[in-house]
């Protein structure tokens, strides 16, 4: 549905330029049929979006399976947080009209649109001007909606932008749909796998223990065993599920203002214990400053973080906590960093260090642990607008970094 009046021959594109368009829309769908990080796929697809339609802003919105409802699933406006907190109606808005009857839609003026959801511009503060919507179409549903908003230099959408946002849209939804299917398949093989350990393990010594002939202390040793197995498979379900939570995108941030001094005290308090027992000093700094993040996330990277430092650092050796605050565009961020002196990371690793079940091998006589815990702390992180990274040398030792948003009056 095209509300807009007849082009103008000013707006319509050159043949060479119209063939460079293409080119780039074959480039951008080449690209997102080799990823299969979601978050990675939904930030090129409204960095084209912009690109391609010359926009000031440009989003995505999915459906949700479980509640029928649509979300942000990235807007290049809007802040994690504030992404969180929005749901478009299906009935009384734009989004809704394209998801329900399949078509996409231009409207040149949105102060004369009484179908415009204006939820979005009061909370964030935003003008809207024009809007350009295409359904997200795979080759059995519509999954959601990509919008292209307020066209750059005073211009009207066209006929070409139309084309190329359904072309993006429909190479997008598919992308997507991949992604998820093969996350799914993925993370069930290795669940499985990684459950077959523990499971044999314990198999094992249920066998054993029906001994008659078993000596006592080898059967203490033997429940030992089956204490630690049986640990082992809570916290891999844990860690399954969280994992599988921050995927599909169910978990929700509980965004506030916190003081970030207390939430690192706190989190050096909790590994006190086992950094004493390795003689392993913590190094902690004084600061005063803000974080604008879901508090009780923030400190489960943390310690998940403080944890792995302790693990495979040396004996007697140090961690020091850093903090920062720094700029990234228009935004306002702490970086946090843990840095040890443990044995350090190969480059060969480093780039392996976030995927899921992922396990240095040279480390895995040190310490055994589920290989989700950075998964879940790069999801975390992400959701947040954020990043994460590892810096670091063999032999010498690793710097784990991470960034959350500060209030926004940092100074």
């Amino acid at each position: 549905m095209v509300d807009n009046k007849a082009l103008t021959t000013a707006e319509v594109m050159a043949p060479a330029e119209l063939l460079m368009h293409y080119r780039r829309i074959i480039e951008i769908s080449n690209q997102l049929s080799s990823t299969y990080d979601q978050m990675s796929l939904l930030k090129k697809i409204v960095s084209a979006a912009k690109e391609l339609i010359q926009t000031e802003t440009a989003s995505i919105m999915l459906l949700d399976e479980a509640t029928g409802q649509l979300r942000f699933a990235i807007a290049s406006n809007l802040k994690p947080s504030e992404m969180e907190e929005i749901v478009i109606p299906i009935e009384g808005s734009i989004a809704g009209w394209i998801v329900t009857h399949g078509e996409p839609r231009v409207i040149e003026d949105l102060a004369k649109e009484q179908s415009h959801y204006q939820g979005v511009d009061k909370k964030i503060g935003f003008q809207s001007r024009n809007l350009l919507g295409v359904p997200m179409r795979t080759h059995k549903r519509i999954i959601g909606v990509m919008q292209a908003m307020n066209k750059r230099d005073g211009y009207r959408f066209t006929d070409d932008d139309v084309v190329t946002l359904r072309t993006l849209a429909s190479q997008a939804a598919i992308a997507i749909e991949n992604a998820r299917m093969f996350q799914q398949s993925d993370f069930i093989a290795e669940m499985v796998h990684e459950l077959r350990t523990p499971l044999a393990a314990l198999k094992a010594s249920t066998a054993l223990l029906q001994r008659p002939e078993l000596p006592e202390g080898k059967r203490s040793d033997i429940i030992g065993t089956m204490k630690s197995e049986t640990e082992r498979l809570i916290t891999l379900t844990d860690d399954f599920l969280n994992v599988a939570r921050l995927e599909s995108g169910r978990v929700q941030l509980t965004v506030e203002v916190f003081d970030l001094q207390k939430l690192i005290t706190e989190s050096v308090d909790v590994v006190t214990h086992q950094a004493t027992a390795k003689g392993i000093q913590v190094i902690v700094p004084q600061i005063d400053l803000q974080a604008e993040a879901d508090r009780g996330k923030t400190k489960q990277v943390l310690l998940n973080l403080l944890t792995n430092a302790i693990k495979y650092n040396r004996k007697d050796g140090t961690i020091t906590v850093g903090v920062q605050a720094q700029q990234e565009g228009e935004a306002q961020f702490l970086q946090i960093a843990v840095t040890d002196t443990g044995y350090g990371i190969s480059r060969e690793h480093q780039k392996n260090m976030f995927q899921k079940f992922y396990r240095v091998p040279t480390l895995e006589n040190v310490e055994r642990g589920t290989g989700l815990g950075l998964t879940i702390c790069k999801h975390i992180v992400e959701a947040h607008g954020g990043r994460i990274w590892l810096e670091s040398e063999e032999g010498v030792g690793s710097t784990f970094a991470f960034t959350i948003p500060a209030v926004e009056d940092l100074a």
